[in-house]
């Protein structure tokens, strides 16, 4: 089995949206994913979807934050701390962000999305489609992520 050591991306494209202001965590913020014009027949068809997963890499994550390995979900010190692999925290060894996002519209190279929790200039990795095979009836969590949901 061989090992790689370094990986190599180039994005497919970049976040757009209406200011730097805006809070990412609102998920009902429309954003623009702007796909190099090159890579513009790649998407055809993904307009047919209704959602699509959106890779992106978190390029605003400092360096020092991709080496903490344990936090409190949310920062909150009244949950368990826990690896960060068990939380959808943005301080990851690789600062990578995967969102399902509801795809309201393509326009060429320019996929419109409501729900995107990525900062304006944010690199897009990938676009994959949601489908049928992506849920999960019968999901299991941990008793204090049940907590966030409230």
């Amino acid at each position: 089995m061989s090992t790689i050591s370094d990986i190599r991306l180039k994005p497919i494209g970049y976040v757009r949206r209406a200011s730097k202001l805006e809070d990412v965590k609102d998920r009902s913020l429309v954003s623009k994913i702007v796909v190099r014009k090159g890579l513009t027949k790649a998407l055809e068809g993904v307009e047919d979807f209704s959602h699509i997963f959106v890779v992106f890499y978190m390029h605003e994550i400092p360096k020092k934050e991709t080496k903490i390995l344990k936090v409190h979900p949310r920062g909150r010190t009244d949950l368990p701390l826990v690896g960060v692999f068990a939380t959808r925290t943005a301080f990851r060894p690789n600062p990578i962000g995967l969102t399902l996002v509801e795809l309201i519209e393509r326009k060429n190279n320019v996929l419109i999305a409501r729900g995107l929790d990525a900062l304006d200039g944010t690199p897009v990795l990938d676009v994959k489609p949601f489908n049928s095979r992506d849920m999960v009836l019968d999901a299991r969590v941990p008793e204090w992520h049940k907590k966030l949901q409230t």
